[in-house]
């Protein structure tokens, strides 16, 4: 006999070798016809599985978020089997669960079209009305390699062979076709249901080899309910015209171009956005205690090695060789031995060399270091998306130098400023995660041991609710991770604090203790908005371009109706712009009615229009971006109402 411990506590025994549908259906029908599959010692399993020692059992019913992940899983499958009940000739490789869906790679000699999509979801629908069940069956090595050849999959025999000798070759069956996986999955095909649809076409590399075969990638998303994946697309298209990439063109905010690849060429009026964030956040830290600093942008491989950064991250940081080249002829020669110098990706191992200089004393903890740090990042060219995914990027980064009993106070700090400068761009739904060590790590067991006590007793202290997120910390440290929330329910991971034990000790950091002795000083790797170019087109798709008024790069545009307004409407200007308000004249030989669709598309919040009227009775037109209507206003009025806003939140509270 065995003993299955309950969610409630409870402890019932059964013989062993029974099975999770059998425990379920013995306890309620209505409950075993909702469960889809189970936890078994807190990891997903098969409800078929056999539980053959003792342990804790949690049904996962098909509503439950945990099992969206399954529906998605199972989706794939029947995604694959629809295309080869369709194209037989197709080979099935890989179907991962990814973010809102899934995907399938498919080698066949003719790629699939987005036209195909609908035959095959229509296709996916009967195989789901078929019910088929999901069996798990534990094959040979040899078995499964000679039953893939003889079917032409050979996709499906190389990653026979990639699988780890101490682990089973599993294979799932959904009526006659099956396919090669890890599990688990759901009871049948039916608990899939038809809250799927699949998005696009895209091509993708064997093993992301670029010299291996072009595989055939179907995307697809499902959820749990008819209602759930309608509110997606009706997301997703919504996120389409948001699309900070088309916005940033229709605003004229910057570009791209293929000799930089993954570098942003900020126009004035994007640049107008960009120097007013990062001077709100340089105010803010100023408040908060932080000192400024600026450090190298090319540094020596072997502080890069020293700090563990090299072994990590090497493959993506630019290299170059430190040494004057020499040439023979027209063609430069640099010595093989030369020393190497990396384009910094990070900013953490010179803010240690700063750290360095001098003797600290327990006196000078916490010393709060920040910079406005330009890090390079060698990332492919097929990840690059707009300012979301760059090459090179700005960081609002510091780094907190402190003792141990001050980690509770400082992560305090930190969170409320990160509180305060989200509210104030506009984000108030804030999700934290506390990321624990990952697989492959620097330091200590016992070093991360206190790492993760400490960060998560210090956040515990402030009051706020989080979430743990295995194995995604830092490869120095655990780390909190905050999550916000867009304007259409989108998330975004922008903030970051990171705990550190480990590169303080690596880079020789060390401060003056009360009793005389040397000790190491934890480091806090934190930073609100992360990349500035990141933030910023996720603020851009979040406003869909109507940024707060302080962000936006013109104000106001004064427009007149006739040319007799001319001189009415600079002197309007000049008066605006007096006011610290980013204000332009357009006193161009066109309609008004063209220049208010112009500078519409543009997302310019105020239009104040001046025509013969408004130039004798010294008023203005008033037309918000947004809005149908116009209002009439004295010219001092409508100044006043402009100036009222246009100041960033932060300088308005200290006049206030």
């Amino acid at each position: 006999m065995i003993k299955v411990t309950f969610p409630d506590g409870a402890v019932r025994d059964y013989a062993a070798g029974t099975t999770g549908t059998t425990i379920v259906e013995g306890i309620s029908k209505s409950l075993a016809k909702k469960t889809v599959a189970m936890r078994w010692n807190g990891e997903l399993a098969d409800l078929s599985d056999t539980l053959d020692a003792d342990g804790r059992i949690e049904f996962v019913l098909r509503d439950d978020e945990a099992a969206l992940e399954l529906i998605r899983h199972d989706a794939a499958h029947v995604l694959a089997e629809a295309v080869q009940e369709l194209w037989p000739d197709t080979q099935v490789t890989i179907g991962p669960v990814i973010e809102n869906g899934f995907y399938y790679d498919f080698y066949r000699a003719e790629p699939f079209s987005e036209d195909d999509l609908r035959a095959i979801e229509k296709k996916m629908a009967e195989i789901v009305d078929r019910g088929a069940a999901f069996t798990k069956e534990v094959w040979s090595r040899d078995e499964a390699k000679k039953v893939f050849a003889a079917r032409g999959e050979h996709f499906k025999v190389e990653l026979v062979d990639a699988i780890p000798e101490d682990q089973q070759v599993k294979i799932y069956k959904q009526g006659q076709w099956f396919d090669l996986c890890r599990g688990p999955h759901m009871r049948t095909t039916k608990d899939v249901g038809k809250a799927f649809k699949l998005t696009k076409v895209a091509g993708a590399y064997w093993r992301g080899d670029s010299d291996r075969e072009v595989l055939s990638r179907i995307y697809g998303t499902a959820w749990a309910s008819k209602e759930q994946l309608d509110a997606y697309i009706t997301m997703i298209e919504e996120a389409e015209k948001r699309d900070h990439r088309k916005i940033g063109q229709e605003m004229d905010l910057y570009h791209f171009q293929p000799e930089a690849q993954g570098s942003v060429f900020w126009h004035p009026k994007g640049f107008v956005i960009y120097n007013q964030m990062e001077a709100y956040i340089r105010r803010r830290l100023n408040e908060a205690g932080y000192k400024e600093i600026k450090t190298p942008q090319l540094l020596d491989n072997k502080l890069w090695e020293k700090s563990g950064h090299w072994g990590k991250f090497r493959e993506n940081m630019f290299v170059v060789p430190d040494e004057t080249p020499s040439t023979e002829g027209d063609q430069p020669i640099v010595s093989a031995d030369a020393n190497l110098l990396a384009l910094k990706p990070m900013n953490c191992p010179a803010h240690v060399q700063v750290f360095n200089q001098g003797i600290k004393s327990y006196r000078d903890l916490p010393l709060r270091l920040a910079e406005f740090g330009c890090c390079h990042r060698n990332e492919a060219h097929g990840a690059l998306h707009g300012l979301m995914r760059v090459r090179q990027m700005t960081q609002d980064d510091a780094h907190i130098f402190c003792r141990v009993d001050q980690i509770q106070s400082e992560t305090e700090k930190f969170c409320a400023l990160l509180d305060s400068v989200y509210e104030d761009m506009g984000f108030t739904e804030v999700k934290i995660l506390l990321a624990t060590r990952p697989e492959v790590r620097a330091g200590e067991d016992s070093v991360w041991d206190l790492a993760e006590r400490s960060l998560g007793d210090a956040l515990g202290a402030t009051g706020r609710d989080f979430e743990i997120a295995e194995g995604e910390g830092a490869f120095y440290g655990p780390k909190l991770e905050f999550h916000l929330k867009d304007a259409i329910g989108r998330s975004w991971q922008c903030g970051t604090l990171q705990l550190d034990f480990v590169m303080p000790e690596r880079l020789e950091a060390s401060y003056v203790a009360e009793d005389g002795s040397r000790q190491r000083p934890v480091m806090l790797h934190r930073a609100i908005l992360g990349s500035l170019e990141r933030f910023i087109g996720m603020m851009i798709e979040s406003y869909a371009g109507r940024m707060p008024l302080w962000l936006a790069p013109v104000q106001v545009v004064v427009a007149t109706i006739v040319s007799d307004a001319d001189d009415y409407a600079r002197d309007v200007v000049a008066q605006l712009q007096a006011k610290g308000i980013r204000a332009e004249l357009d006193i161009r030989n066109e309609s008004i009615n063209y220049k208010v669709r112009e500078h519409s598309v543009g997302r310019v919040p105020f239009i104040f229009v001046a025509g013969r009227r408004e130039a004798e009775e010294k008023t203005v037109s008033i037309r918000r971006l947004g809005s149908q209507g116009q209002t009439v206003s004295a010219l001092d009025e409508a100044i006043s109402l402009v100036a009222a806003d246009a100041t960033a939140p932060d300088l308005k509270r200290k006049a206030g």
